[in-house]
């Protein structure tokens, strides 16, 4: 799929990596005690192929777009919640504004699919349809819709990699949303529906049927092939799945570390990994969502998440947080002194 760049995706820079394990075990403290941090580093260091890397330019793209499969009564909120919220973005009202802001990060506000005009500073317009089709009657977009939309998030990446941005986060804003996640996420890894469904935004226990039994009906109708990426995203998806996606495939190519929020965007990553399994190699997880499908996409990726807050937010919340994760990780990695500075002998395994 030369179109979407996946033969640029090269390896981790293992060299730097084995020099980043020598400067770790340096420091005074006793060795492998910084536990994951430590494993954040060298992964950082391997990706961006410094032995020093900067973190500080930090950014979370978040997509927005339209599911059609609300009007199948999916969601607990009402389809113009998808439009409000994405303007609100640029207010500086909502979670992920407070939060990133928290981590010195900014935002990259992404109209890839909203049904309605949305267009005002600070939205990046890139609007591909106004929503998708209902994929309860059929498929959500047809394949060139789906390549289009990843490609958009690759040239994203490719964009805010250009004005120096050195890390990113992903989020999305779409009513229903963890009703396609829960249908490409059930296809592509072969589980029972009712496996990977949860309450969304706060269904009932009828509203929780519901929703799985569209789901099924959705499968059923479009019979996405599930070693097909792109087919289920086309059938089953949505655009702001498939504009994530393509964030993680460009984090691959333009060698920056990305980090995954919750479910919607785990799903993103999981096709991003469908479809070049070395990808996951620039990718961190941030939290555990309270999504069921979640815990089983990351399971799939073979990722802890570092944080489990019983968070269900979205918008990238879960991201903005782990960065300051990654910033304490670094600023350890620089900052700590060594045995020689300290003037003590140095820890050896026992």
């Amino acid at each position: 799929m030369k179109n979407l760049q996946l033969e640029r995706i090269g390896n981790l820079n293992e060299k730097l990596m084995n020099e980043a394990q020598v400067r770790l075990d340096s420091l005074t403290k006793p060795i492998g005690s910084l536990g994951e941090l430590e494993k954040v580093v060298k992964r950082i260091v391997g990706i961006t192929g410094d032995l020093y890397p900067k973190v500080d330019k930090k950014t979370v793209v978040i997509m927005c777009a339209d599911n059609g499969v609300v009007e199948e009564g999916v969601s607990s909120c009402p389809k113009s919640v998808t439009s409000s919220v994405t303007r609100n973005f640029t207010k500086g009202i909502t979670a992920v504004n407070v939060l990133s802001a928290c981590a010195r990060a900014d935002l990259a506000v992404v109209d890839i699919g909203v049904d309605d005009d949305v267009e005002c500073e600070g939205i990046i317009n890139r609007k591909i349809l106004s929503g998708t089709s209902n994929i309860a009657r059929g498929p959500a977009m047809n394949r060139d819709e789906a390549i289009r939309a990843i490609e958009t998030g690759i040239d994203i990446v490719r964009d805010l990699k250009q004005k120096g941005v050195n890390i990113l986060g992903t989020g999305e804003m779409g009513v229903g949303n963890t009703t396609t996640s829960s249908a490409v996420s059930s296809v592509l890894l072969g589980q029972d529906v009712e496996l990977m469904v949860g309450r969304g935004a706060g269904l009932n226990d009828e509203g929780l049927k519901n929703k799985i039994n569209t789901i099924r009906k959705a499968i059923e109708i479009n019979r996405p092939d599930p070693k097909d990426p792109i087919d289920v995203l086309a059938k089953v998806g949505g655009l702001d799945i498939a504009g994530l996606a393509g964030c993680f495939i460009g984090a691959a190519i333009y060698r920056m570390p990305i980090m995954i929020d919750g479910f919607i965007s785990a799903t993103a990553a999981l096709c991003a990994v469908c479809l070049k399994p070395e990808i996951k190699n620039f990718i961190f997880p941030s939290h555990g969502s309270q999504e069921p499908g979640s815990k089983k996409v990351l399971e799939a990726l073979e990722m802890e998440p570092f944080l489990n807050l019983g968070m269900r937010v979205g918008e990238g919340t879960g991201a903005a947080i782990a960065f300051q994760l990654i910033d304490c990780a670094f600023s350890a990695y620089t900052k700590m002194g060594t045995f020689g500075d300290a003037q003590i002998k140095q820890y050896t395994p026992q």
